[in-house]
């Protein structure tokens, strides 16, 4: 059992909890209360609040439709004042740049485009949209207007800034000082570039806007007349230069071996050379030891025979070196220039036309703009062909010379003119291989001729050397082929360019080493017969012997000290060999003449004394005057004939003198024996020497 006092107090404990509880029930049920009251109201302020809105919707919708349909027309409206704005300003567009077009474009170009593009923007527009219209009428006449006067100004800036290439300038050009390792580009502004870009933008617009292709003839009608009158500015300047001068000056020494330089100007010819044998010999001599020519010394008679017959030959009017003068020689020189100041002028053109030309049109234009000066060369080509032909007629062989350094010039600039030449017309491309075979026949057909000449010069009893010395014939055709010397490629591929076997159609240096080879050997085959032929003009067999012995001499001496002796051995081993013999067999020729001297005082002709002695006295006195009149150029030959007649003749005198010496026969022995075998000696040393 539970105390009393216990339980009591547990209940009031229960009672107090119990108490507590019932207050938080009654606080929460108040809670709760409140809580709904304020649910209500929130439902009933978000429903009106729900109501308002409606409202509100329902009367700012129609609001915001109007206002948006406002905008649209508000924007409609500024379109529409803008379009009318623009449109309105194309029918002023004549009004606002008539005044710039009238004025042209000098001065203005940029502007005056900005007006052009003005016009043609009306123009399109009155096609689209009123081609009926007046306006459209003064638009495009305006607009024609406009491009008449770009393509004027077009015109107008390339005449006045189109300039002539000087002739030093275009000298600079094509050639450069070889002593120099870095050889700097000379460039050619033709035009100023502020001019070249108005110019090139004319041109663009032209192609664009004008649908205009006239201006390109224009084009090339001007720079055509610049490239020709440069051209021959240049050729003229040679000319000037060679008159004041003498020599055309050049700036610049071309690299190329057949082009004329300064140092000195290169000039191809026979005249050339027979003109500086003439000054060595005057200046040196012809003690071998000066000048370096190619040619044997020259001593004594034939000294004044070559400087005689050189003489003759310069001014012949039918021989071998007819027709040759400096003038010549310059406009060989002008030529060969020109050809090249044609390619890189030509070049220089090209690249300023392909700033200027559209593209589809740049090579048309510049086949139009090369053709007067490409065709200037080619006829002046044709010329030189002609004038050799001529020459040929006439045996002019040294002027037929020209054909050889221009041949090789343009065979070697064949490359370079090709390249400038490629998209041109087939018809300009075959220009120079067509000038290049004529001249290649022509140039055979003179070298042809030439050895037919030799063989068949008239044997003229006048004509011929007097004491027995070289003839004319002999020292031109030698000369002849020293130049050929200079020319062996372009000579041996005229032989070549004749031959009409399989193998002669792709010719190797070789091949054409060969024919040369055997055209030099067909020409001194023929010079031989005719020498020969020329010898019996001689009354006199000794003298007869002393001209071929001269001859000979002086080819074989003429080969060895030139490379004509190399060219001769490639067909003809024994050439040297047989030119010696010729010229023992006519000194042994020539010593029996002696034999009429010495048998009158040898043992089987002396059955009188008196007589054989007297024989040899006048027969000595009367050989001697005779072959003193006689010439041996030679030194060496000279001496060497003198010295074995010498020792033959001074043997035999010698022999009878020992003999008969002692032997009374006369009263007066000085009457018969006369010289003494020195003095015999001494006479026989006087041989061949005018000057004696």
């Amino acid at each position: 059992m539970i105390p009393p006092q216990e339980a009591s107090a547990r209940r009031r404990e229960i009672e107090d909890k119990l108490k507590q509880e019932e207050e938080t029930l009654s606080f929460i049920r108040d809670s709760l209360e409140k809580s709904d009251q304020l649910t209500k109201n929130m439902v009933s302020i978000l429903s009106s609040f729900e109501s308002r809105l409606m409202k509100l919707e329902n009367s700012i919708i129609p609001v915001h439709k109007q206002t948006e349909n406002l905008q649209r027309l508000q924007e409609n409206v500024e379109k529409t004042l803008s379009c009318l704005d623009h449109v309105i300003s194309y029918y002023h567009v004549a009004s606002d740049t008539e005044k710039i077009i009238r004025e042209g474009p000098t001065g203005r170009l940029e502007e005056y485009l900005g007006s052009m593009a003005k016009i043609q923007k009306a123009v399109e527009y009155f096609q689209d949209n009123s081609p009926d219209s007046p306006e459209l009428n003064k638009v495009k006449l305006l607009f024609e207007r406009g491009k008449e006067s770009l393509e004027s100004e077009f015109r107008s800036l390339m005449t006045r800034h189109s300039k002539v290439v000087s002739p030093v300038l275009i000298l600079d050009l094509i050639g450069g000082d070889d002593e120099l390792e870095v050889q700097e580009d000379v460039a050619l502004e033709h035009l100023p570039e502020s001019v070249l870009q108005d110019v090139i933008r004319i041109s663009r617009w032209l192609v664009e806007y004008g649908r205009n292709q006239d201006f390109m003839n224009v084009y090339y009608q001007i720079r055509s007349s610049q490239l020709d009158r440069s051209i021959k500015g240049l050729k003229e300047h040679f000319r000037k230069s060679s008159s004041s001068s003498g020599v055309p000056y050049s700036p610049a020494i071309p690299k190329r071996k057949d082009t004329p330089t300064k140092k000195p100007p290169k000039r191809p010819g026979t005249i050339r050379k027979a003109q500086n044998l003439l000054k060595q010999y005057s200046q040196h001599g012809l003690d071998g030891k000066k000048g370096g020519s190619n040619l044997i010394p020259l001593e004594g008679h034939e000294h004044d025979f070559r400087v005689k017959h050189l003489s003759e030959a310069l001014n012949d009017k039918h021989g071998p070196l007819a027709g040759r003068d400096d003038m010549l020689d310059v406009e060989t020189d002008a030529y060969i220039h020109c050809v090249s100041a044609f390619v890189k002028l030509a070049q220089s053109e090209y690249q300023l036309l392909a700033d200027i030309i559209p593209e589809h049109h740049q090579k048309k234009t510049f086949d139009s703009l090369i053709q007067d000066a490409l065709d200037g060369l080619m006829l002046e080509g044709e010329n030189i062909v002609s004038a050799a032909r001529k020459a040929i007629i006439r045996h002019d062989f040294s002027t037929v010379l020209t054909v050889f350094p221009i041949l090789r010039h343009l065979k070697q600039t064949k490359p370079e003119f090709d390249q400038v030449l490629q998209g041109t017309a087939a018809s300009t491309k075959n220009k120079l291989p067509g000038l290049i075979t004529s001249m290649e026949t022509i140039g055979a057909k003179a070298l042809e001729d030439f050895a037919d000449n030799i063989k068949n010069d008239p044997d003229k009893e006048y004509n011929m050397p007097k004491d027995g010395t070289v003839h004319e014939l002999t020292s031109n055709a030698i000369l002849f082929l020293q130049q050929l010397l200079d020319f062996q490629e372009t000579a041996g591929a005229m032989l070549a360019s004749q031959e009409t076997s399989s193998s002669a159609t792709s010719y190797s240096s070789e091949f054409s080493k060969r024919l040369l080879s055997t055209y030099i050997c067909k020409v001194l085959g023929n010079l031989q017969l005719n020498l020969l032929s020329k010898s019996k003009v001689y009354e006199d067999p000794a003298l007869s012997a002393i001209f071929l012995h001269n001859n000979y001499n002086y080819i074989l001496k003429s080969l060895e000290k030139s490379e004509l002796i190399q060219l001769v051995a490639v067909t003809q081993k024994t050439a040297e060999r047989s030119y010696r013999e010729h010229i023992e067999q006519q000194i042994q020729t020539y010593q029996r003449s002696w034999l009429k001297v010495t048998d009158y005082i040898t043992e089987k002709n002396l059955p009188v004394f008196q007589s054989g002695v007297k024989g040899f006295n006048d027969g000595l006195e009367e050989l001697c005057k005779i072959q003193k009149a006689w010439a041996i150029p030679d030194t060496e030959q000279r001496d060497k004939i003198r010295q074995a007649q010498k020792n033959i003749v001074k043997e035999t005198y010698g022999a009878f003198l020992h003999r008969f010496g002692n032997v009374s026969f006369t009263k007066n022995p000085d009457k018969y024996i006369k010289y003494q075998v020195e003095q015999v000696g001494d006479m026989i040393d006087r041989l061949f020497d005018t000057s004696a």
